[in-house]
């Protein structure tokens, strides 16, 4: 199982989790059992067509996905996997 990181902004979504072990031998199909097991981090990650919101970054093993494979990109039980929404602040 790959190693998620749930960033601060998306742990509550998460059940307050900061990881889980998730099953999976692609990025896509550890995202999906990331939100089967917790269904509120779907909308958070997801747009309304069921690809990545574009406003989400994912990264392995400190890679963005976007520039591997994307959804895609295999995983194995050594990978982590850390997701990280953009943010937009100031003035």
């Amino acid at each position: 199982m790959s190693t998620v990181r749930i960033p601060p902004v998306l742990r509550s979504a998460a059940g307050g989790v900061k990881s889980v072990e998730v099953k999976g031998s692609t990025v896509g199909e550890v995202l999906e059992g990331l939100t089967s097991a917790h269904p509120s981090l779907r909308s958070q990650l997801f747009a309304d067509g069921g690809e990545l919101n574009r406003f989400v970054n994912v990264y392995v093993n400190e890679q963005d996905v976007r520039y591997l494979q994307d959804s895609a990109t295999p995983v194995d039980d050594r990978d982590t996997i850390i997701i990280l929404p953009a943010m937009a602040g100031g003035r």
